[in-house]
């Protein structure tokens, strides 16, 4: 998990990314406590939400025009992608403890995105295996397991996690193996869906379908 949580302070991607503002040879860096306000805002006023249900759109228009087989797949990553890591990240004021978060994650309640767990039904309405692949570590995966489950994602093929050997492995590296692994195993992976660019890195990933993340940045 703390793969998950390496870029979590907030600026890392907002004011480097978002909201810098270029004067002559001088930068006005926003507020702190200002983009933290506005990260807010955007998960909670309903503008996220309608980014993803726009994603996800346009993510179904794609996948009717693509002709399907039966070892087709989708993979889905899990930390603010099928489950929402949002409530911590606020309790927190988008800030970082690693035992309260690590705690966050064992304790197995993260909530569904229910725009991804819509999108999941409609994939497996469609006949693709699902899997899920994550950059959590070996010991929490019973409890994502149990969590997937607890929270509609009662079918998939399987749940992949790093090993005590894979822990140093870049994410997106590590990601790109497994899904070498799984092509040499017969799927055919269709479609991924990751909330970090990460999770797209290397080949066999089919459509790439990218959900924001305003919370972290994971490199």
């Amino acid at each position: 998990m703390k793969t998950l949580f390496l870029s979590i302070f907030l600026t890392l991607t907002l004011t480097l990314n978002l909201f810098l503002t270029g004067c002559g040879s001088s930068q006005e860096i926003l507020n702190l406590r200002t983009a933290k306000d506005i990260v807010q805002d955007y998960y909670e006023s309903g503008k996220y939400d309608k980014e993803l249900e726009e994603i996800y759109a346009e993510a179904k228009s794609k996948i009717d025009k693509v002709s399907l087989k039966q070892n087709s797949a989708a993979i889905f990553d899990v930390d603010d992608t099928a489950l929402s890591n949002y409530e911590i990240s606020k309790r927190l004021d988008f800030g970082y403890d690693y035992k309260i978060i690590q705690d966050w994650v064992m304790s197995g309640k993260l909530p569904a995105i229910k725009q991804t767990k819509q999108f999941y039904d409609y994939l497996k309405s469609k006949g693709l295996k699902i899997i899920f692949l994550t950059g959590r570590q070996q010991e929490e995966y019973d409890i994502t397991y149990q969590n997937l489950i607890a929270q509609g994602y009662t079918s998939f093929d399987t749940l992949i996690v790093r090993t005590e050997s894979e822990r140093k492995i870049g994410a997106g590296q590590f990601k790109s193996s497994k899904r070498k692994e799984l092509t040499e195993k017969g799927y055919e992976i269709i479609i991924c869906i990751g909330d970090q660019w990460t999770d797209f890195e290397g080949d066999n990933t089919g459509i790439k379908v990218k959900i924001p993340n305003y919370l972290y940045e994971i490199k």
